[in-house]
């Protein structure tokens, strides 16, 4: 006798390539984009928003996007951006990833320094997350790590986080994302 288990992945973890997507994970300047190339990312977008809005795990996955670990890229139909915005709304901040018990931030090679990817960021504004990461000699997510570091910075001005702040509901972030949400429409 064999036992069928009936299970349904998330959309990120059954068709991950369409939530990786470079466009998604860091995407550029809309003043960068030509009209044919902001069609190309408005459908990617789409494309995984609809798969994200449909998933069994999209609460969750946003509630931990926004109050638990900082992620990169297109999560729970937010950008690290729009994540952020979210954060600053509920007045909450949180640890990157990185900093997490999730691993290393690198193996080999030696730590690539905070200022080393700025000034090649600085020297090479056009090029994605991976070229910068090839011209390292280090991986995509250390570049993107170090960049959001620098968005960060500026935007809280280095402050750091707050053990002792009380977590907002998920009710909360779920409103938020909706102000979110109806702004974008708007």
């Amino acid at each position: 006798m064999t036992i069928v288990i009936d299970t349904v992945l998330p959309p990120c973890a059954d068709d991950p390539t369409t939530f990786l997507d470079e466009y998604l994970q860091a995407p550029p300047p809309r003043s960068a984009l030509t009209a044919a190339d902001r069609r190309l990312v408005e459908a990617k977008r789409a494309t995984a928003h609809r798969q994200c809005a449909g998933c069994p795990v999209f609460v969750d996955c946003l509630y931990r996007a926004v109050v638990e670990v900082d992620v990169a890229g297109y999560v729970a139909c937010t950008t690290e951006a729009e994540r952020r915005s979210i954060r600053r709304d509920l007045g909450i901040r949180v640890h990157d990833a990185d900093d997490t018990a999730y691993g290393a931030r690198r193996v080999g090679g030696g730590p690539v320094s905070h200022e080393v990817v700025l000034t090649v960021r600085h020297a090479y504004p056009k090029d994605t997350c991976q070229q910068l990461a090839e011209r390292l000699g280090c991986s995509t997510s250390t570049v993107k790590r170090h960049l959001r570091k620098a968005r960060e910075d500026v935007l809280v001005g280095g402050s750091e986080p707050d053990e002792h702040s009380d977590r907002p509901t998920i009710d909360a972030v779920l409103d938020a994302f909706d102000e979110l949400s109806s702004s974008r429409v708007a």
